[in-house]
């Protein structure tokens, strides 16, 4: 094993211009957030094709393959008229799956799978999900005998069949997710079903790791807060133990990968973060030394191997920005190539399942001001071939420079924060407006030195864009997590307005003009932010917004699960039953008469984690003493803007708000 240890917090390179521009009329609210141009590229196994999902000029979407040799052979191999594929992957050079759903309605159940020759033959319907007339709207050679919405695929085989791996799930008749689920191969053509666990499995199973032969290996299930992994040498062996631990309180053990020589790959505690290590499973013993350590920054990212080799190549990580360590010489030399011929982005590089022979890679590359743009990379050639950008109409020399930090909070805790500054020429060194944008989880990472939409958009009207990554936040060490448990509205709060204070102390942000906004617990912060620091901030944007904590733990609407409420939302956010009056102390909803600022609210109708309840009782009660409250639901959404035309006219919403309450 080719040891690797990354011990410097690694930089993205910036662009060296500045890139100072003004517009005479600001870009459009589309530009950022229509659905993309091109959504997927994905490589065939050989690397002789390549298959692009591409928005069309009328909104519709069309899945087409192209020959890596000679791009202008194009074939449609499906069309998308209001469905909305989010998955595509390759059977075989021959077939590809790909998974849809409707814009409208949301959680109704499982998406639907399908399955479909390159060149547009033998569509097949293999699961079928929520949506009741997927089969009239792609068309009327469907075969019949689809699979139900219990399950759900997991990934493809990688022997050349036209077999995909599918789990099955099981539910508890009380939690909307399932309790478990179990793994079967399933043919693309035929839909037969061949079971990958016919002697058993253990409990409260959900993710399973498949070997390189696409056996099932390794399953993780979690049960009363401990989270449980099991192991089993072949397909006949019995199912044993090799980690039970309280899936927040102890040490992490999170398996990524399997490979062919019993080695499994494991992201694991080191020092004060997270990293990659080997696992030997025959000796069921953790190597000693992690094999990629990113000082600074928990692991984040995933292998790249070779399905006929059986070899893992390198890693694609996320330290600061994201970036790729090659163990295999050839793919470092394909990536040093590629660099130099697109100099100032990340480009990620993919080889498909066969990386050896393949004539071609697909590169993915964006920067801070330059949306994801997919390219094929012919090796012979050392050629680059264009297949577009996410977002086309962005020009690049119109976005703000975004750059990485860190700064102590109140207590001396260090906290990193992602800065998007505005483009435009006038008065560069002069405060600016400013705005907090908090992400969600909260427990997880927020942001990266890679294209935002959300903060270029706020950045092009002239906003500084603050995204803190405050302590509860994940991706940057154990200390910065653990520093966030039961502290909603309390700590995790002081970051925010810290964060803005600290703008102000560099001179780019006017005090007098902050606002906070966010989604989800971000919604959250934004109502506390003004119910604690009206001072700091002068108005306040939320979506999908938590408002009521004790409603997260008692709605039945709610996709909780009882596991949840019962063991780690304790552990991390409190316990309602215990400090009832200290939940009310950090509830929006209990504050609300407090909250005078202007204030834009919007909820998704069918949201099932955080449920309507929250904004409409919020609403009702700050209403009564807050004219300049704007709240809007939109019905058919989720937690979040699935639909494009929603998403669009909340941005507008969000435009005119703060034009009128923050920009002046």
């Amino acid at each position: 094993m080719i040891r690797l240890a990354l011990r410097l917090a690694l930089f993205a390179p910036l662009l060296s211009a500045c890139g100072w521009a003004n517009a005479a009329e600001p870009i459009p609210v589309a530009s950022f957030f229509r659905d993309a141009d091109v959504g997927f590229v994905e490589l065939s196994p050989t690397g002789r094709y390549v298959a692009v999902l591409n928005r069309l000029a009328d909104g519709s979407q069309a899945l087409v393959v192209r020959d890596t040799a000679d791009p202008r052979k194009v074939t449609t191999a499906a069309t998308f008229e209001t469905a909305r594929v989010f998955q595509v992957d390759w059977v075989n050079d021959n077939r590809l799956v790909f998974t849809v759903r409707n814009a409208k309605p949301m959680f109704e159940g499982n998406n639907d799978q399908f399955a479909v020759d390159r060149n547009g033959d033998n569509l097949t319907h293999l699961i079928a999900g929520s949506w009741r007339h997927v089969q009239a709207r792609l068309g009327t050679n469907i075969k019949d005998l689809t699979l139900t919405a219990d399950y759900q695929m997991r990934g493809v085989a990688h022997d050349g069949s036209d077999d995909i791996i599918v789990v099955r799930h099981a539910w508890n008749n009380v939690d909307l997710y399932p309790q478990s689920s179990h793994p079967f191969r399933l043919n693309t053509r035929t839909r037969r079903l061949t079971d990958l666990a016919p002697k058993g499995q253990p409990e409260f199973v959900t993710r399973w790791l498949f070997d390189p032969n696409d056996q099932a290996r390794v399953a993780m299930a979690s049960n009363k807060g401990r989270c449980i992994v099991y192991y089993r040498s072949d397909a006949d062996a019995p199912w044993g133990e090799i980690s039970n631990r309280d899936c927040v309180k102890d040490g992490a053990f999170h398996p990524q990968r399997i490979d062919s020589q019993n080695t499994l790959y494991v992201k694991a505690s080191y020092q004060d973060r997270m990293a990659l290590f080997t696992y030997d499973l025959n000796k069921k013993e953790l190597a000693k030394e992690p094999i990629v350590d990113i000082e600074g920054f928990d692991f984040n990212g995933s292998l790249e191997v070779d399905y006929a080799t059986k070899k893992v190549l390198g890693f694609h990580f996320l330290a600061d920005a994201h970036s790729t360590a090659w163990l295999d010489p050839a793919m470092k030399t394909i990536q040093d190539k590629v660099n130099a011929l697109l100099p100032g982005t990340v480009n990620e590089i993919h080889c498909g399942q066969n990386c050896s022979n393949n004539p071609a890679v697909t590169v993915k590359a964006t920067s801070d001001r330059t949306p994801p743009t997919y390219y094929i990379y012919t090796v012979a050639e050392n050629r680059l071939l264009g297949l577009g950008s996410s977002n086309p109409a962005i020009d690049p020399k119109q976005m703000g420079k975004r750059d990485f930090f860190r700064f102590a909070a109140r207590d001396g805790l260090q906290i990193p924060v992602y800065v998007t500054m505005p483009a435009a020429k006038a008065a560069p060194n002069q405060p600016r407006p400013a705005i907090v944008l908090v992400h969600g989880g909260p427990y997880l990472r927020g942001g990266a030195w890679e294209w935002d939409n959300e903060a270029q958009f706020l950045a092009s009207r002239g906003y500084v864009v603050l995204q803190p990554e405050f302590r509860g936040s994940m991706g940057f060490g154990n200390k910065l997590f653990r520093a966030g448990w039961q502290q909603w509205g309390r700590t995790m709060q002081d970051d925010l307005a810290d964060t803005a204070a600290w703008a102000v102390s560099k001179g780019w942000a006017d005090p007098k003009r902050i606002g906070i906004i966010g989604a989800s617990y971000g919604g959250y912060a934004t109502l506390m932010g003004l119910v604690r620091d009206p001072n700091t901030f002068r108005a306040g944007v939320e979506w999908a917004g938590v408002t009521d904590i004790s409603m997260l733990f008692s709605l039945v609407e709610s996709d909780a699960s009882q596991d949840d409420r019962n063991y780690e939302m304790k552990t991390l956010i409190g316990d309602p039953l215990k400090n009832p009056a200290a939940f009310a102390d950090i509830s929006p909803l209990e504050q609300a008469t407090r909250v005078t600022q202007p204030l834009l609210m919007a909820h998704g109708g069918q949201d099932r984690r955080v449920p309507v309840a929250h904004a409409a009782r919020f609403h009702s009660a700050v209403a009564t003493k807050n004219r300049n409250v704007e709240y809007i639901v939109y019905p058919d959404e989720g937690h979040g803007w699935h639909d494009e035309n929603d998403r669009l006219d909340f941005w507008q919403r969000v435009d005119k708000f703060l034009a009128k309450n923050l920009a002046q």
